[in-house]
């Protein structure tokens, strides 16, 4: 890119469902697209390779507003510019997930532009994540295995554990009992019952239902399929569905189609989705309704009746077990539940078995 060229006026535009970071003027960044070019020929999702086009579009806006004194190219960066990056994240309320995300690409780009990591050389004045510490008296041996510090530890903020709380039955049944239709009520269950992304939910195909095997093809992240069981429940819901609202001539084999309007039998989008539950919030006043937290309610209902993790990061489609961990954390009426039933065990062990 030339340095006549403010970054002030750069945009992501789609060609040819390709990103690219162009100018106002319609100049292609050569060296953004060579990268998301190499980025998309490693086989990442189209949606990765945009999420990264729109992180560096961040981190050339944030160049641009630099002093004289300071780093303005991206092969000038050091660690401790990239401390000065967080600072700026932090500013404008971002969250500490996708600042971590966009050190990761700054760093990646870095590499990509000139070979070696961000301060391979070591600086002064920067705080990395240490590499192996585990806490006073625990040693670095994990079972048959020695823990290795490595090499270069990136740059990254700490990110605050949440625990989200899942629908509690009450709230499951009066969103459910909102909507009308087969559809809109097999979505739900999709999500509910099944654990489905939104845009898994979008992405299927009728040929992807089983109806004689009670099964379920589903097209997850990289493009990994999972094979789930279909409850009878949800069965019978997409089977009315497909016989009395799916238009019979549509212009798409997606199992989900627009049944109004303009677009009518064509496929369903994830923003229309999320209208669904977006109208729920507002005008039925139902909290919490939104397709996370559906999935979520999932895990947790999974591992309240004792599904196992290997089994359930499965049906989740998790690349890692502590992203399964992540949706079963136990809300604080599953930890209370639980209080209980052991306090009462405990307090009759210490009164001769008289429960007071």
């Amino acid at each position: 890119m030339t340095d006549n060229v403010s970054h002030e006026t750069l945009r992501v535009i789609d060609c040819n469902h390709h990103p690219r970071l162009v100018t106002e003027g319609g100049v292609v960044v050569e060296e953004v697209d060579r990268f998301l070019s190499a980025v998309e020929a490693r086989g990442l999702s189209p949606r990765t390779v945009r999420a990264y086009a729109f992180d560096l579009l961040i981190l050339y806006r944030w160049l641009e507003g630099r002093g004289e004194n300071e780093a303005r190219t991206v092969n000038a960066l050091k660690q401790s510019d990239l401390v000065d990056f967080i600072r700026f994240q932090r500013e404008v309320k971002a969250n500490p997930t996708s600042i971590n995300r966009r050190l990761l690409v700054a760093g990646l780009f870095y590499r990509f532009l000139t070979g070696e990591p961000i301060g391979a050389g070591g600086e002064r004045g920067v705080s990395l994540p240490g590499p192996y510490y585990k806490g006073r008296g625990r040693d670095r041996d994990l079972g048959l295995h020695r823990i290795k510090a490595p090499r270069q530890r990136s740059l990254r903020v700490k990110t605050p554990q949440t625990v989200v709380e899942p629908l509690t039955a009450e709230q499951a049944r009066l969103l459910i009992g909102s909507f009308a239709r087969y559809r809109d009520i097999a979505i739900v269950y999709l999500m509910l019952l099944c654990g489905l992304r939104s845009r898994e939910v979008i992405t299927l195909n009728i040929g992807d239902v089983g109806f004689d095997e009670q099964r379920l093809r589903v097209t997850g992240k990289g493009d990994k399929e999972r094979v789930l069981p279909l409850p009878t429940l949800l069965l019978r819901c997409l089977s009315d569905y497909l016989r009395f609202e799916r238009p019979s001539v549509c212009k798409t084999l997606s199992l989900f189609v627009v049944l109004k309007g303009k677009r009518r039998g064509r496929e369903m989008t994830v923003d229309g989705l999320r209208s669904l539950f977006r109208y729920r919030r507002r005008d039925e006043k139902i909290e919490n309704a939104n397709p996370h937290r559906l999935r979520h309610t999932f895990g947790a209902d999974m591992a309240r009746a004792g599904v196992r993790l290997p089994i359930l990061q499965k049906m989740m489609g998790h690349e890692d077990s502590k992203m399964t961990l992540k949706y079963i954390n136990l809300s604080m009426s599953d930890v209370a539940a639980e209080f209980h039933r052991a306090a009462k065990e405990i307090q009759r062990r210490y009164t001769d078995g008289e429960d007071k």
